[in-house]
């Protein structure tokens, strides 16, 4: 028996749309590159900058790998489902 958790669907929709380049990011969004080896795209509402559990992430993202990053956007080396339970916590 499975469960299924609105917001979490949601979120999920959300930030995983399938955006093909800096120029496909709507207004008052940001795209950020997740993963620990293999990097995946979401696209994520500004508004999540703003959260303190978000701005911990980001912290704890700058102190262990810094924001030099090869993909030439923000990078957040953490697991995808982590990154996508925080997210998930925020839409609702």
């Amino acid at each position: 028996m499975g469960f299924r958790f609105p917001s979490v669907v949601h979120a999920k929709k959300l930030i995983q749309r399938p955006f093909s380049s800096s120029k496909d990011v709507p207004k008052g969004y940001l795209a950020v590159y997740v993963g620990e080896n293999r990097m995946k795209r979401f696209v994520i509402p500004l508004s999540y900058l703003n959260q303190p559990s978000f701005q911990d992430l980001l912290s704890q993202a700058e102190e262990e790998f810094g924001f030099d990053h090869p993909m030439g956007a923000l990078t957040i080396p953490c697991r995808e489902d982590a990154f996508i339970d925080l997210i998930s916590r925020l839409n609702a």
